[in-house]
């Protein structure tokens, strides 16, 4: 039974299809000044985001968090793996190093800097969510690809994989895929979260090829004798990526959630020098009673990120749908 991820893929798949966004269109609309020139597709969307407050917030979120993750070795005043405060550190009394004159947030359990491991941290949960984004949309581009162009058999056995995967909720299959692994790393959570989104674009890449096959431009090539290769990657797949890359742009969000999700239950890297914000957020649920500041500014910081690329996303598939256009 297919489950309603992948519905919600279909419809998406289908309406992206027919927009101009979709490559079915001819790709100009009307000039919304009143005049009679036309612009195209990318100058409509364009005038569109910048008058989108959701947008504006969202790409300030995004360009502070790059800017932050860049700049993080020079911003962050300590070293994040080194336990300066540890003789501030009583486990008996369950001690944590406050805030103090050179540690603006105080340390953790293990008298680090807070801040440092926040700031430091921000790398960290970029590396992974780009890198299984990235490596999630070129598994799903492989496989789409096959369905969308070979169809019959091909088609039906790679949809039959996807729909297995897809009734398997995300964070369960991406915690099934971490355990495997006999030694937690970076790259086992990259993977883990990799697979899961695999499907997801997969499925809207295929949905977005069956409706641009009929279109009148892949039509008339047919007509024409083009070999199925050339009107495939020439025609066909180009005119489909769009939906796929603003989807990338909301599945970068689930990825932060999910990697921090694998790391808070202890899927992670095994070496907690390297601060990862999930992963601080799994070692402070012990403290979170007498310390709630441990959690807080990690899980902030998750919320805050997904928001932004969550905002980013859904202002650009409104932007670029007109059947969603306020």
């Amino acid at each position: 039974m297919a489950s309603s991820r992948a519905t919600k893929i279909d419809r998406l798949a289908e309406t992206a299809g027919r927009s101009p966004a979709g490559g079915t269109g001819s790709g100009v609309e009307p000039d919304p000044s009143g005049g009679a020139e036309g612009v195209s597709l990318a100058v409509s969307a364009w005038r569109r985001l910048r008058r989108n407050p959701l947008f504006l917030v969202g790409a300030t979120i995004i360009g502070l968090f790059v800017l932050l993750a860049l700049l993080a070795p020079l911003l962050a005043p300590h070293d994040p793996g080194l336990r300066m405060l540890e003789e501030q550190v009583s486990n008996a009394r369950n001690e944590i190093p406050p805030p103090q004159p050179g540690h603006p947030l105080g340390g953790d359990q293990y008298g680090r800097d807070l801040l440092s491991r926040v700031l430091l941290g921000s790398q960290q949960t970029l590396m992974v969510a780009v890198l299984a984004t990235i490596i999630g949309l070129g598994g799903g581009l492989v496989l789409g690809t096959l369905a969308g162009a070979f169809g019959g058999w091909v088609d039906t056995f790679v949809m039959r994989v996807v729909d297995v995967l897809l009734s398997i909720p995300s964070l369960l299959l991406a915690v099934s895929i971490g355990a495997l692994f006999a030694q937690q790393t970076q790259f086992s959570v990259i993977l883990a979260v990799a697979i899961v989104q695999i499907p997801i674009f997969a499925r809207l890449l295929r949905g977005t090829m069956l409706s641009v096959r009929e279109s009148d431009h892949v039509l008339a090539a047919r007509a024409l004798g083009v070999r199925r290769g050339a009107i495939v990657f020439r025609h066909i797949l180009p005119n489909s990526l769009g939906p796929v890359i603003v989807q990338s742009t909301l599945v970068l969000a689930i990825a932060i959630l999910d990697a921090a999700a694998l790391s808070f239950l202890g899927l992670g890297a095994a070496d907690d020098s390297i601060p990862e914000w999930g992963q601080m957020l799994g070692n402070a649920q012990d403290y979170f009673d007498s310390q709630p500041h441990l959690a807080f500014w990690p899980a902030a910081c998750i919320v805050v990120v997904a928001l932004g690329f969550t905002l980013v996303g859904e202002s650009l598939r409104e932007a670029l749908d007109p059947r969603q256009r306020r």
